[in-house]
């Protein structure tokens, strides 16, 4: 918890410093990657606080031990501006602690997809709900009230990553020692909550379709056909690299492209999971623009598969918004986002092969209940083909006795 210090003063090759303890958080970035890196050498978590020194003054006449009135009074003033910065925890309001502590901690350790969404979700929905409330005076009952008026009009999935996000910075709050508990832990929804809408898929028709109006613009064919055929995220077609695409086939006669990093709001990082990344077969309706577009490029052995006017990957909100949007309105076709492709991709595998497991192989998902849940799509063809098996099984039955 906040405390008040009134540091240690030491010598030092002839010269005064003041030393204290300070929150890791409020480090600024170079020193906590250094502490970071100290600690994952030695197996260590990260610290809560971390002891800093401050350089007071050369000995001197004047300033001639550690003990002395002089250097005494310049360590006092130093040390009354630390512990104004401390606020104490009594009132330390929940957006203070936002601001300080949380979101620092989550830019360094999450992703920047991540913190893009609990920015929003904070600027949006949290921000205004505590105002200047005090960590220590938030009530569970204050959360559920809440969350119960929010479920009247925001989705089930909305209203949860609210509550995800409120619960996470109060436990993270606990864990630091700025509060004793989590008043979110038991934080519920008094009500009905609004199912979510089924989410959009393409059928393979809609998918040549799409691909067929875009033929002047090769660069957005080959980015639909990745995600309509490979099911790679929006993030993994950014992250591609030539070097990542075979140029030759295998003793298989079959070319891959290997998945190997992400790009997040035009961050280089690593993919979604581990799971993800992976080598995909390349197939015939993706190999024909990939050859176009690379032929365009002036045939290319190295750099951004999708580069921008800066060398750098480029962002496809703007290609969406520029080309494939624009092109399928001139042709009265509904675009809806390239995730819409990745789930149209596994239903159409499951409706091949019978099941999910080769969809759950090409979303590279960790189990085939995600795969199941979130990405296969309702198929009445299967439906139908299921009834008339179980029809044709019945029929082999002898019929009720006369």
């Amino acid at each position: 918890m906040s405390r008040y210090q009134s540091g240690y003063v030491y010598e030092a090759s002839g010269v005064f410093f003041v030393r204290y303890y300070k929150a890791y958080t409020d480090l600024p970035p170079d020193e906590r990657a250094k502490v970071a890196e100290r600690c994952e050498a030695k197996d260590k978590p990260l610290p809560d606080r971390v002891l800093v020194s401050h350089r007071l003054c050369v000995k001197d006449d004047k300033h001639h031990s550690r003990t002395c009135k002089a250097v005494k009074q310049l360590a006092a003033d130093h040390m009354k501006t630390v512990n104004a910065q401390s606020a104490p925890v009594n009132y330390l309001t929940v957006a203070e602690f936002w601001d300080k502590t949380y979101l620092p901690f989550v830019i360094e350790n999450k992703k920047p997809s991540t913190v893009h969404g609990y920015k929003q979700i904070w600027n949006q929905h949290l921000s205004g709900h505590f105002g200047k409330t005090a960590l220590k005076d938030y009530k569970t009952p204050t959360g559920s009230v809440y969350l119960t008026t929010l479920a009247k009009t925001l989705g089930k999935h909305t209203v949860q990553h609210i509550r995800s996000l409120a619960s996470g910075m109060f436990t993270h709050a606990v864990n630091v020692g700025v509060i004793e508990s989590n008043p979110w832990h038991d934080v519920k929804i008094l009500g009905k909550t609004i199912e979510p809408g089924e989410t959009a898929h393409y059928t393979l028709e809609e998918a040549e379709n799409i691909i067929s109006a875009l033929v002047e613009h090769v660069d957005a064919q080959l980015i639909v056909t990745l995600a309509f055929f490979l099911g790679l995220r929006p993030g993994e077609i950014q992250g591609l690299r030539w070097e990542d695409i075979d140029t030759m086939p295998d003793a298989d006669g079959v070319r891959w492209i290997h998945i190997r990093r992400a790009v997040a709001r035009n961050v280089i990082g690593e993919t979604k999971t581990k799971a993800s990344v992976a080598s995909l077969p390349l197939i015939a309706p993706v190999l024909v623009p990939l050859a176009l577009w690379h032929q365009k490029k002036g045939k290319p052995t190295d750099g951004w598969v999708f580069p921008n006017s800066k060398g750098k990957p480029v962002d496809l909100r703007t290609v969406i918004a520029r080309k494939i949007v624009p092109t399928l309105e001139e042709n009265q076709i509904e675009w809806k986002t390239l995730y819409a492709g990745r789930r149209g991709a596994a239903t159409i595998l499951t409706e091949l092969t019978g099941d999910a497991l080769a969809a759950k192989e090409l979303l590279r998902h960790k189990t085939i209940a995600v795969t199941q849940a979130k990405y296969v799509k309702a198929i009445p063809e299967a439906l139908m083909k299921g009834i008339k098996l179980l029809e044709a099984a019945s029929s082999t039955n002898e019929g009720p006795a006369s």
